[in-house]
């Protein structure tokens, strides 16, 4: 249940309807309780302040239809531009990226902004009235005479305020959320915190476990497994007091008959079984939430576009690439085999998740091995892969690791050798020679 709940919250707040919705119930009960405030005389000193010019009824009303009127044309017109630049986003960078703009908080929150200065300028508008209006009983019986919200007033005249600056601020974050830089950096950003917390322990401290075989537990539902909840999956089979040895990951695509994992030292009961499932979260697509993986393959995505024939761009493919380069030395200097059990009992521990391990051969495959042929159809991207690998060697210590960024050095350079000639091809001779020198030091 509690991974059900995280990720539904997740999902709520990467929608356009949410943070709107939120702000204009809210402003309509800020709106209330202002109203309320100019009924009760709490604020009657307002029209004797020097500094604040009391505003007649008509004059009121006139501003308050105004700025109701022009924030709804703003929020209109907010929401057009956004749309405009997600789908050129998703369009030019990979439809898979239409997550990230969709989880964009400025640009939600923007829209927010404006629909509930527009509730809250509608609401208290209905409450002024003139003097020579007829007059209304209120919930005393008493009549309710002309009346301006000097105090409600005064704030949508800040609520508009505000709005402007939201305004000048949105018109700045639309062309910057979709350049391809930023685009890359708030990626490449994410996918580094995500491995900092997913793997914090350094590699000095990795040790293989041996894993267990038991009876399997198959999927009952079809689509990706976009959160797995291992404390909860480890509180349940601390209960049944035995061990789960997961066979799939974050990201992967399942339907019933294949095995999530394998219930050891225990019966695999239907209770049990039951509550393991619910420690899945299943969904339509991939997410980034928990899944490391899905990062990367955006960044190879975006790599593999941008060296298209139809788009021919090296140097956003070059920043495709910085970026796997970080990522990959943050997992070449980390741990990444990992089982949760309890206390800090060793190997054999009778309750503990062994997840389905990525071992860096993985990851390297998974980043510069995927976007390896493209780069090599270009002369200044395959140089500065040469380099951003040994940058990569250069950060960690494991012999092992670094061999496995030689070979792929290696072979980036049979790639070149097939999609070049002649002097492009010698400078990436010379520069693989220094690469291969670098390695062998």
């Amino acid at each position: 249940m509690k991974v059900d709940l995280r990720w539904f919250w997740a999902r709520l707040t990467a929608n356009y309807w949410f943070f709107p919705s939120l702000f204009a119930i809210g402003a309509a009960v800020l709106a209330f309780v202002c109203v309320w405030v100019d009924r009760s005389g709490l604020v009657d000193g307002l029209t004797d302040a020097e500094w604040l010019v009391a505003a007649r009824p008509e004059s009121a009303s006139n501003m308050l239809q105004v700025i109701a009127g022009s924030m709804i044309g703003v929020a209109s017109t907010v929401f057009s531009i956004t749309i405009a630049a997600v789908a050129y986003a998703s369009g030019t960078y990979g439809p898979r990226l239409l997550t990230n703009f969709m989880e964009d908080k400025g640009n939600q929150l923007s829209l927010a902004t404006f629909i509930g200065t527009f509730v809250y300028a509608l609401t208290v508008l209905h409450t002024v009235r003139g003097e020579d209006e007829t007059p209304i009983l209120g919930a005393a019986g008493d009549a309710l005479p002309g009346f301006v919200p000097q105090l409600s007033l005064l704030v949508a005249y800040v609520l508009m305020a505000l709005s402007v600056g939201v305004l000048v601020y949105f018109l700045n974050h639309v062309p910057s959320a979709i350049r391809i830089n930023k685009v890359l950096h708030d990626i490449g950003r994410r996918l580094l915190n995500m491995v900092r917390e997913d793997f914090p322990e350094d590699a000095a401290a990795e040790r293989s476990y041996e894993r267990p075989s038991g009876e399997p537990l198959l999927a009952e539902r079809t689509g990706y497994i976009q959160l797995i909840d291992f404390e909860e999956m480890l509180g349940v089979m601390r209960e049944a007091e035995g061990s789960f040895v997961l066979c799939v990951r974050t990201g992967d695509f399942v339907h019933p008959g294949v095995a999530l994992g394998e219930i050891c030292g225990t019966e695999a009961s239907d209770g049990l079984a039951e509550k393991l499932h619910a420690a899945f979260t299943f969904g339509f697509a991939r997410s980034p939430e928990q899944d490391p993986q899905f990062l990367i393959d955006e960044l190879v995505e975006i790599g593999l576009r941008a060296l298209s024939p139809g788009i021919n761009d090296p140097f956003t493919a070059i920043t495709a690439v910085h970026w796997l380069g970080a990522a990959t030395a943050e997992l070449g200097a980390r741990r990444l085999d990992k089982m949760l059990h309890d206390d800090d009992e060793e190997q054999g521990d009778a309750c503990a998740i062994y997840p389905l391990p990525d071992d860096f051969a993985h990851y390297v495959k998974r980043g510069f091995g995927a976007i390896c042929s493209a780069v090599a159809t270009s002369p200044i991207a395959t140089e500065v892969m040469f380099d951003t690998l040994r940058h990569c060697g250069d950060a960690i210590e494991s012999s092992e690791r670094r061999s496995l960024l030689a070979r792929q050095g290696a072979r980036l350079h049979d790639q070149a050798r097939e999609e070049l000639r002649g002097p492009d091809l010698a400078e990436v001779e010379v520069r693989y020679t220094a690469f291969a020198r670098s390695f062998a030091d």
